[in-house]
């Protein structure tokens, strides 16, 4: 069974209060839950862990290269944009790796339209708010599948 680990960064424990017309009105909680069932219809299980601490995340991402994980989806908020650790952490992996954010990053402000992680990561889902946590989840199975084919 694939094993997808799903990680958010600072803020997104705010889900629901912070920003809803940005972010729409879901908690961190809804958007575990609808990839989680996403995971589950196909066959995989997920893990889901939310830091705001940037050392913390870093960790956790460390530890994903011998825990078993086939695949990660990460929503680092606004580490995103800054987080060259984050960056080379993620770089380290020999797992698909799939960047999701619930607002579209390119329309925004100029400082959230560059991801210092895109370049270490197979692929990013942006701007579907909580929806794209599902076509994330199938992103990554499909690369995994490739993966290990």
């Amino acid at each position: 069974m694939t094993s997808i680990l799903l990680l958010h960064g600072p803020n997104l424990s705010q889900l629901g209060a912070r920003d809803p017309a940005q972010y729409g009105t879901d908690t961190l909680e809804d958007v575990v839950a609808v990839s989680r069932a996403e995971a589950e219809a196909a066959g995989a299980r997920l893990e889901a862990e939310q830091f705001e601490a940037e050392g913390a995340l870093v960790s956790r991402v460390h530890a994903a290269r011998t825990d078993g994980t086939g695949a990660v989806l990460i929503n680092a908020g606004a580490l995103t944009h800054y987080s060259i650790a984050l960056r080379d952490a993620l770089d380290l992996l020999e797992v698909p790796v799939v960047e999701v954010h619930l607002s579209n990053v390119h329309a925004r402000e100029p400082f959230r339209q560059h991801s210092v992680i895109a370049a270490v990561c197979d692929g990013s889902i942006v701007g579907f708010g909580t929806a794209g946590y599902p076509l994330a989840v199938r992103a990554a199975l499909a690369l995994h599948d490739r993966h290990v084919a």
